[in-house]
């Protein structure tokens, strides 16, 4: 099935996601030293996913990442 462009439009993040999506990429990476494009991919690809599944809070985002083993 083809993705509507209703349904891609909903998945875009705008710019104060975006933001807040980059302020815990950035702590994160900090706090646990990521430092390879690999596990710099996998973070950011985690942040979105749970940012586009409902963990919309950046205190959550922050608790869930970097508690995550």
């Amino acid at each position: 099935m083809i993705p509507s462009p209703i349904a891609q439009a909903q998945n875009v993040l705008n710019d104060a996601e975006v933001a807040l999506c980059q302020r815990v990429f950035d702590h994160v990476a900090s706090a646990k030293k990521i430092t390879s494009d690999p596990q710099r991919q996998d973070l950011a690809s985690r942040i979105i996913q749970s940012y586009q599944h409902g963990l919309k809070d950046e205190d959550s985002l922050l608790s869930l990442l970097i508690d995550f083993r």
